[in-house]
């Protein structure tokens, strides 16, 4: 084996161990022993001459050099991904979609569809991910595209193109009980929903009683059940409220505007390129998103 190819195997044997914060799981992730993750790990520390980890009960912790090289480790490897797959053949090119867990079920799949018709030779995957670990995904070239809120400012990502959505306060039909009596379900922590919620409590000056469920389509089940009121994505709500299901709900400061942004790095790959022609086209009508130049700084 060159010693080009041991740097990339020990560069990817660290970065499973930052991740798993334990030899023990890192070696069970990579199909290699345990000596032999412990081995490469020592091997990076006397080439760097730093100490990168240090025992923490049963598992490891990264030292503050071990924070620095794990980032670069990340950022280098999902470059050399991305480049072996920029360099193949376009019936193996590979399109690595990323989305926060309501965009995946209620925007997403249809867009996929649509670019699969047009691009029958592109292979897609799909990440689902809270919108923070999207964004630093697709800024260490992990992934092509993302769907989310916007990116936060100074990150260097792209907004490419937006699509309207709103979020809307829903309950079960005859829910008779004021905002600030009435159970609130909630999504989990780190979402953009379960934020948004609780600044709209701060807005009403209201500190109801809530329920926090996790997954939008258990928020949205627990709200059909008739157990509260919950903010969520009109996309998502859109279905329930058409069967008169769900109704909606009008609060105040409600609806919210919550746009759809497809967002990829600073330089976009060929395949991202191709999607977000495919999701700005005319044919899918109402579900379609609108060019947009502009990065996160703006």
């Amino acid at each position: 084996m060159t010693q080009e190819a041991v740097t990339w195997s020990k560069m990817r044997t660290f970065a499973a161990v930052a991740h798993a914060g334990s030899i023990r799981v890192a070696a069970a992730q990579l199909h290699v022993t345990e000596p032999a993750v412990s081995t490469a790990v020592a091997s990076i520390e006397r080439q760097l001459r730093a100490k990168l980890t240090a025992r923490s009960g049963r598992g490891i912790i990264l030292t503050e050099a071990g924070h620095v090289y794990a980032e670069y480790c990340r950022q280098i490897l999902g470059l050399l991904d991305e480049s072996a797959i920029a360099v193949r053949r376009s019936g193996l090119v590979q399109l690595r979609v990323g989305a926060v867990e309501t965009a995946s079920e209620y925007v997403v799949p249809a867009l996929l569809a649509h670019f699969h018709a047009l691009h029958p030779e592109v292979r897609l995957s799909m990440t689902v991910q809270p919108r923070d670990d999207l964004f630093a995904s697709i800024a260490h070239h992990e992934l092509d595209v993302v769907f989310g809120g916007r990116p936060p400012q100074g990150s260097g990502l792209a907004v490419r193109a937006v699509r309207s959505n709103r979020l809307i306060v829903v309950s079960a039909p005859g829910w008779d009980r004021s905002p600030a009596e009435s159970p609130w379900l909630l999504r989990g922590p780190g979402t953009g929903t379960l934020d948004t919620t609780l600044l709209l409590f701060e807005q009403l000056q209201i500190t109801p009683h809530t329920l926090t469920l996790g997954s939008t389509g258990a928020v949205l089940a627990a709200a059909r059940a008739g157990l509260g009121l919950t903010l969520v994505h009109e996309d998502a709500a859109a279905d329930d409220i058409a069967a008169s299901r769900l109704v909606q709900v009008h609060v105040r400061r409600t609806p919210i505007k919550r746009p759809w942004h497809l967002v990829t790095g600073s330089t976009p790959t060929a395949a991202a390129t191709l999607f977000i022609s495919a999701c700005a086209s005319d044919e899918l009508g109402m579900e379609a998103f609108q060019h947009r130049r502009r990065t996160a700084q703006d």
